[in-house]
């Protein structure tokens, strides 16, 4: 049995606005399944099913039940609604299991970097090659204790075993600089302001 979160697709027939309209209205999600050669697939997927596994994971990875068959699939693409949110159409590629994909992980940062600097991000997602059922949700990258005028690069990442980064080993990932004198002088005034209310407080 799979761990993949389970989609029941629907074969679509009728194409065009007000076929993706009427989806929509029921619930669904008009989406394209494509990959390994083979005719693109029109399907229709629960929405909210969708929304809850792409919420958290932009890679996520699913079992797509069209007639009675599985086909895993990663979610490769996801159009929401400006406004609403909701998701409006979304494309899957069809893999194999232990099948390697390229795909963007987005970074995060974790840790502080020495009192008196600020970081910036540099790369905010990170393309690696990685099997399809063991895609990381994201990269972590530690800048704790780092004085300014440190960097992370793409070499320093601690890597999953079986995934490949994609871009050249030198590439700045999080740069830490001094602050700038304004910047401090906020950082100490706002730090004034809390003590002095956490003080009237009590």
């Amino acid at each position: 049995m799979s761990d993949n979160p389970v989609l029941l697709a629907e074969e679509r027939s009728e194409f065009g606005k007000g076929a993706a309209r009427r989806a929509r209205r029921a619930g669904k999600v008009p989406t394209v399944l494509y990959g390994h050669g083979e005719e693109p697939r029109h399907l229709d997927v629960p929405g909210h099913d969708l929304f809850l596994i792409v919420r958290g994971n932009k890679n996520a990875l699913v079992e797509l039940k069209i007639d009675g068959k599985s086909q895993l699939a990663l979610v490769k693409d996801v159009q929401v609604h400006p406004v609403r949110r909701d998701i409006l159409h979304a494309d899957f590629q069809a893999v194999k299991a232990g099948e390697k994909v390229d795909v963007e992980v987005p970074v995060v940062v974790v840790g502080e970097a020495a009192p008196g600097t600020v970081h910036s991000l540099e790369e905010f997602t990170i393309l690696v090659k990685a099997a399809a059922t063991s895609i990381p949700e994201n990269l972590e990258v530690s800048i704790e204790g780092l004085e300014a005028g440190s960097a992370v690069h793409v070499s320093d990442l601690k890597l999953p075993a079986g995934v490949e980064v994609e871009l050249d080993p030198e590439t700045v990932i999080v740069a830490v600089q001094e602050a700038a004198a304004e910047e401090a002088e906020e950082a100490t005034e706002e730090a004034a302001e809390e003590a002095a209310a956490e003080g009237d407080a009590e």
